[in-house]
């Protein structure tokens, strides 16, 4: 499965959220179509402009608490100190992609940040394999 992790601010719109996921996809190349969720922390995922956001989209949201977080924390590819102070993790956005993706699989890139909304891509083990097969 391809997940977007997402780390946004509570004030943040459906349109920020979208803007964020269209850049973090455009920028690796991922077509809307393959995304099969998005994943964010526990305490985010009831945030109006990300449930309008996955709402628009057709896609679940995927919430981790801080111990699955965590245990994606070393597979991240950014160790921001704010994100580590507000959330534990060195990349919230990273983490939740990675925890969503589940195990074995890989960030594309680290995350990118559009306005308050953070986003990573994650593709999972199995979607690597078949990508590599191809």
């Amino acid at each position: 499965m391809i997940v977007a992790g997402i780390g946004c601010r509570s004030t943040v719109t459906a349109e920020d959220v979208g803007a964020a996921l269209a850049a973090g996809l455009g920028a690796y190349g991922i077509d809307h179509g393959c995304l099969g969720a998005l994943a964010t922390s526990a305490d985010k995922q009831h945030q109006p402009g990300l449930v309008d956001a996955a709402r628009r989209l057709g896609l679940p949201i995927l919430a981790f608490d801080s111990a699955a977080l965590a245990a994606a924390d070393a597979r991240c590819s950014t160790n921001s100190a704010v994100s580590r102070q507000k959330t534990g993790v060195g990349s919230l956005a990273e983490a939740a992609a990675l925890a969503a993706a589940g195990t074995g699989s890989r960030l594309v890139g680290p995350r990118l940040i559009r306005g308050h909304v953070t986003c990573a891509i994650a593709i999972g083990k199995d979607e690597t394999q078949s990508k590599e097969n191809q």
